[in-house]
């Protein structure tokens, strides 16, 4: 009689074959954003385009952590009807679906500035503009599409600065839905007294991982809160698809893997390790050939493995014990109605020996 498939097949006194592979371990992991825009790592000046020429005005600082950086400030709060424009570089979009603007600034406190009344203002606008390329260093108003106006939690008084405190604000805001291969960022300002520390751009993805013997691959986040990515898990190696529910997993807006659905299987003579995330994570196989008879006196053949890691056996010996490099006392599977017998050749290396 033929040996099943998949089987190992040998004689009763001899040694199987020892399969021995080393696997890959990989880690589920949390979202991650990938940076399309930073000016505080910019050790150069960021030559952003300013309309008119005298009012954003791009100078040295530091951070709050007292680094040094390129920012941009303004402080036209004498006269009204101000206009004064700050366009910002092109960014290469890059497959971003949702996108993030970070910004931190300083503002003036208007109270605190003598003679400005009904002239000094406290808030400044957003803007993007979308385009296939660079725009160049002319303004154009009607490209842009307003996000939103931008006010401070904290503004500082002239007492501030003399005890040099930084009143830092963070506003976070977004955009979705673009279409173009990059964009524009615009700061429009109308009276305000304010610095821009710094101006940070990203967007979200469901970075790999690997769920149920599947690997799930690097995903962009959609940009829409309610919308879930459904993608197709690849299985690991010796592993195959379960037929009647193929893997996938589906990736959220805020870039985190949801809803894991199907699965893969080992393929016969392999068994997962290590649990969720770690499979085949460096288990040497002993695969031994046995020999029966059954009640119809026909030869058949069975398979028994022993797979062992830091001395514990994973199937074929008693939980918690200590096999060792696989002892015939104790790697010794259960079959009822069969008699078995069991032989090998000792090992050439002892696990966990000198």
């Amino acid at each position: 009689m033929a040996p099943r498939s998949g089987v190992c097949a040998g004689s009763r006194s001899e040694p199987g074959p020892i399969l021995v592979f080393l696997g890959l371990v990989l880690r589920a992991a949390s979202a991650e954003q990938v940076v399309l825009l930073d000016s505080k790592e910019s050790q150069a000046e960021l030559g952003w385009t300013s309309h008119p020429a005298n009012g954003w005005e791009e100078i040295s600082g530091v951070d709050e952590n007292f680094r040094p950086i390129r920012t941009y400030q303004i402080c036209n709060v004498m006269e009204p009807n101000q206009n004064n424009w700050l366009q910002t570089g092109w960014v290469a979009r890059r497959g971003g679906q949702r996108l993030f603007i970070e910004l931190k600034f300083t503002l003036r406190d208007c109270n605190s500035i003598p003679g400005v009344v009904g002239t000094c203002k406290e808030t400044f606008n957003l803007y993007y503009a979308e385009s296939d390329a660079d725009l160049g260093p002319s303004i154009s108003e009607p490209r842009h599409t307003k996000i939103d106006t931008i006010a401070a939690d904290e503004s500082f008084t002239q007492g501030d600065l003399g005890e040099r405190k930084m009143k830092l604000n963070v506003e976070l805001r977004e955009i979705g839905h673009l279409s173009k291969r990059g964009f524009h960022l615009g700061f429009q300002d109308m009276g305000a007294c304010v610095a821009l520390v710094s101006v940070r751009v990203y967007y979200k993805k469901c970075l790999s991982t690997v769920q149920n013997l599947a690997v799930f691959p690097d995903t962009v986040a959609e940009s829409a809160f309610a919308t879930l990515v459904e993608v197709k898990g690849a299985c690991v190696s010796h592993s195959e698809v379960d037929a009647d529910s193929p893997p996938r997993m589906h990736c959220s807006a805020e870039g985190e893997w949801l809803v894991p659905i199907g699965k893969c299987t080992c393929t016969a003579g392999f068994e997962e390790a290590g649990g969720q995330g770690s499979i085949w994570e460096d288990l040497p196989f002993l695969v031994i050939s046995l020999g029966s008879e059954d009640e119809m006196g026909a030869s058949s053949f069975l398979l028994a493995s022993c797979a062992v890691q830091r001395h514990e056996v994973l199937k074929g010996c008693p939980k918690g014990s200590d096999c060792g490099p696989c002892h015939p006392s104790l790697c010794n599977p259960s079959v009822s109605l069969l008699t078995l017998s069991v032989s090998w050749l000792p090992p050439l290396l002892v696990l966990g020996s000198a």
